[in-house]
């Protein structure tokens, strides 16, 4: 009985994993109370199986938003997010000059259309434009100076200001979380973290060969 007890209850990544969905999605919806989650004394969250299997049963699915006009909507509030000095606040951005700043800022945007280009396409295997993405963002990197640190942490403020937008597009335009939109984000997810581990490695071979 206790193991069985045991099975119904599901940590974050095993839930998310159930779902189809990225961890870091379930605990979006998770701390937005849109998913049902349980906390333990330490403070974990715990999912109930047979919760889990109601909400995939009753998500709506009809409300969709195409993934094309999600990412239109999140390039304009991305660019409002720049314009309000959000790039300022960077350490990493602090170090460049005002070429590189325009370069990176442009950079955003170069993610956005490899993404776009990711989501539309059929092909399942996207490393060779996480490659060339990851290996542009490494190569501007030491082009200006920065560490692969301060690359990686480049990188990420322009990932997770697009996941941001990306959010910010379907809770306006009214679609509730569900799989269809969960599964995008996970398309996103699995695509970036390629696009980062091609940016390490790139970094990783250009000091091997100077050394």
């Amino acid at each position: 009985m206790a193991d069985r007890l045991r099975e119904d209850w599901l940590s974050l990544s095993g839930a998310a994993a159930l779902i189809g969905v990225h961890p870091s999605t379930l605990r979006l919806w998770s701390d937005k109370g849109v998913f049902p989650v349980h906390r333990t004394s330490g403070g974990h969250r715990r999912y109930l199986r047979g919760e889990i299997d109601l909400w995939i049963k009753t998500s709506d699915q009809k409300n969709v938003m195409e993934p094309a006009s999600a990412m239109q909507s999140a390039v304009g509030q991305m660019r409002i997010q720049i314009a309000e000095g959000r790039l300022e606040a960077e350490l990493w951005y602090q170090k460049l000059n005002q070429e590189a700043r325009m370069q990176y800022r442009l950079s955003g945007m170069t993610l956005v259309h490899g993404l776009m280009n990711y989501l539309s396409s059929q092909d399942v295997d996207a490393s060779s434009e996480a490659y060339v993405l990851g290996y542009d963002y490494a190569s501007r990197a030491r082009r200006f100076g920065l560490s692969s640190i301060d690359a990686t942490q480049a990188f990420l403020f322009f990932r997770n200001s697009l996941l941001e937008a990306l959010v910010n597009a379907y809770e306006d335009a009214r679609v509730p979380p569900g799989l269809a939109w969960g599964k995008m984000l996970n398309k996103i997810h699995t695509f970036t973290d390629q696009i980062l581990v091609d940016l390490l490695k790139t970094y990783q071979a250009f000091d091997e060969s100077h050394s």
